[in-house]
């Protein structure tokens, strides 16, 4: 059977993604229950700086997907099913790029300018305020939340075609 794969592009930058996506998860919930410390406080850098890079990587995603379509789904998909995918890959798309705002929005109401590898100030999108900090820290972990639940089930649905379905769809994602 002939596999019709992504671009070179798209894998890199799925793989990729994938991998600080799931960076990000860990430093995120291991950071937030630490006391105040210079450890917490590099963590919060490093997840800001990595946050901004899935941002500017999502756009990038984006784009590229824009010109250069995904593949035709597999032939024999129940129409269920090819609702489900391109709903989720949108859903992913969209958090993707919210939660990384929500997290730049959170910091800027608190007070925390985020500073791009140490070097690059990037503007706050809003003034500091209590109120909306705690609004936007709320966001964050609930689109986190659901960012995890879509994950499970993106994973769970290529393994499902993979080993049940036995339609090699992980070889169109895959570099080998």
């Amino acid at each position: 059977m002939t596999v019709v794969r992504y671009t070179t592009t798209a894998i890199i930058l799925h793989w990729l993604m994938a991998l600080l996506l799931f960076g990000l998860l860990g430093i995120g919930f291991y950071m937030a229950d630490l006391p105040l410390s210079p450890q917490k406080l590099q963590l919060y850098s490093w997840h800001k700086w990595i946050g901004v890079t899935v941002f500017l990587l999502v756009l990038l995603r984006l784009s590229w997907r824009l010109a250069h379509p995904a593949p035709a789904l597999l032939s024999g998909m129940q129409s269920w099913e090819i609702y489900a995918a391109h709903g989720t890959h949108i859903l992913l798309y969209g958090l993707m790029f919210a939660i990384p705002l929500s997290g730049w929005l959170m910091s800027s109401a608190a007070g925390f300018q985020v500073v791009y590898f140490g070097v690059l100030p990037l503007p706050d999108l809003v003034a500091k305020n209590t109120e909306l900090k705690e609004l936007f820290a709320n966001i964050h972990g609930i689109l986190n939340f659901i960012l995890i639940g879509l994950v499970v089930l993106h994973i769970g649905a290529a393994l499902k075609h993979q080993f049940i379905a036995k339609d090699n769809l992980l070889k169109r994602m895959s570099f080998l």
